[in-house]
């Protein structure tokens, strides 16, 4: 079988990729390709840009840097960080190295975080191990978030100064944009792309759904562990960007949600953004997560994308709810202990009582409590609350117009199980890009998983995999409707179940969502 060459003349110009290595072979892959401009100085809070096309043949040996976050969330290894810069509106991608006789499916990947980290260079992220394995076509996207993402300026807009918002959400759609057009010269198929993502960007597939924009440029849609929740009202909005300007003026502030401030002057703001240095703008950002919790607010979190009535019309759910969601065939679930992670490492999921919220008198919120165990009981609902039940709302209202398949990721290794920990959140990242025999999964692999290890990945990458082919997962994996509710539960072996945990979910929807999902 004829080798592909590792230059590829894209529109924009040559680029130069390399041949994997070890576990790689076989591969190849071209990373930190630019598909905009870079979005700095006075392009912040700008849409991304067509990028320059480049002379001669452009290196892609490495990633680009990773968008503006926290140092500690760059890591590539022991001691190895990824550089930050405004500049971060790269890709990658990662293709089998023989030259196919047919154009190959293509897997776009939005990575997760909450929308204020991550990056492509996460090591688990690596789409080599996938491609190789499904003879597929692996892109994964870097985009903004936090402050520079996700933040709406854009009634502060002026002639000599104007602001976009959702320039986070308008990124992934330039790198959709931009697999269109170019992605055919890597031996892709424009016309079988499917968006992929987990957690954050797993709603990002949700956003991507219910954005007009994206119509047209993928076929099918995956969503892991998604918060459909992850929205920001434009009233919310407003108030984050009001605060978030007067923190960088006066970064002591204390303040509540209340403003008893006059509005600010479009000229001052204006000045203020671009006279900050990024170094400030993710200090400030970090001030606002604190004010967002300690106000709490309808938003837990200041930084996603904005439902502006114009870019991104509604919330996600209400234009599934009203079949306004991009009708493709669509992959949607959860992990069975999702919570877990969140109540060991990382609290930013509201405490249950937050989560209970609006349920109505208190016997209600009772009834809902005596469904879960006593012991996990708080991070349970939490978890229920932010991924799960609003998860299932979506797949019902979204498979009345479109082929939706559910699951429920249940495998944990032997060493999570031991631990409590579990299939929670995230670790089905493992399976679906096969990374239990590279550094960052292999110890969970070798404490007695070996061969379970190797069974899941077979599973969900041949899963995922001829979704993208095909539109649907397996010929086993039933669609999902309201009617009979089948949940494929991804475990090893896998199984389906009819509506699991209907409790819960009837009780949720009796008591909080006041409509059957």
């Amino acid at each position: 079988m004829a080798v592909m060459d590792t230059v590829v003349q894209t529109l924009d110009g040559a680029v130069d990729g390399k041949r994997g290595r070890g576990a790689r072979r076989g591969t190849i892959s071209w990373r930190g390709i630019p598909f905009a401009e870079p979005p700095v100085r006075q392009h912040r809070w700008r849409a991304p840009r067509p990028v320059t096309p480049w002379p001669g043949v452009l290196e892609c040996y490495d990633y680009g840097a990773a968008p503006i976050q926290d140092k500690l969330f760059t890591a590539r290894g022991a001691g190895k960080f990824q550089p930050r810069s405004e500049d971060c509106l790269t890709l990658n991608v990662f293709a089998p190295s023989t030259v196919s006789a047919t154009p190959r499916p293509v897997m776009v990947f939005n990575y997760g975080g909450a929308y204020i980290l991550g990056g492509t260079s996460t090591p688990i992220y690596d789409g080599a191990y996938l491609a190789r394995a499904r003879d597929v076509i692996v892109v994964t996207v870097n985009y903004r978030y936090g402050p520079l993402g996700f933040l709406d300026f854009s009634e502060y807009s002026t002639d000599e100064r104007p602001f976009d918002a959702n320039v986070g959400l308008r990124d992934m759609v330039a790198g959709l944009e931009w697999v269109q057009r170019n992605i055919s010269a890597f031996g892709g198929d424009p016309s079988r792309v499917t968006v992929f993502g987990e957690s954050a960007g797993g709603s990002a597939v949700l956003t991507l759904l219910s954005t007009p924009s994206a119509k047209g440029l993928f076929s099918g849609a995956i969503s892991q562990s998604p918060a459909p929740d992850l929205i920001v009202s434009k009233d919310n909005a407003r108030l984050f960007a009001d605060e978030f300007v007067r923190i960088l003026i006066d970064p002591t502030r204390r303040k509540g949600p209340e403003r008893d401030e006059p509005p600010h002057d479009p000229a001052l703001v204006a000045r203020v953004l671009g006279g900050a240095t990024a170094t400030e703008l993710l200090r400030a950002g970090n001030k606002l997560i604190g004010f967002t919790r300690g106000a709490r607010l309808t938003d837990p979190i200041p930084f996603a994308p904005v439902v502006d009535g114009d870019y991104l019309p509604q919330h996600p759910l209400d234009a599934a709810r009203d079949g306004n969601t991009i009708s493709v065939p669509t992959i949607i679930g959860n992990n069975k202990d999702e919570g877990e992670l969140f109540a060991r490492f990382w609290n930013i999921l509201p405490d249950s009582d937050q989560a209970l919220v609006g349920l109505g008198d208190t016997g209600d919120a009772d009834l809902l409590q005596n469904l879960y165990p006593v012991k996990r009981r708080d991070v349970m609902i939490a978890a229920d609350a932010t991924f799960w039940t609003p998860t299932i709302r979506f797949a019902g209202y979204h498979s009345d117009h479109a082929p939706t398949y559910v699951y429920r990721f249940d495998y944990a290794p032997l060493l999570l199980k031991a631990t409590g920990i579990g299939a929670t959140h995230a670790t089905e990242l493992l399976a679906v890009f096969g990374t239990y025999r590279d550094p960052i999964g292999v110890g969970l692999a070798a404490a007695g998983s070996w061969g379970s290890t190797k069974r899941i990945t077979a599973t969900m990458q041949s899963m995922w995999s001829w979704f993208a082919r095909t539109g649907v997962p397996a010929p086993d994996w039933p669609r999902y409707t309201r009617e009979d509710r089948r949940v494929m539960v991804l475990d090893d072996p896998t199984r389906v179940e009819i509506d699991p945990d209907r409790d819960r979910r009837e009780a949720w929807d009796r008591i909080h969502l006041g409509e059957p999902s």
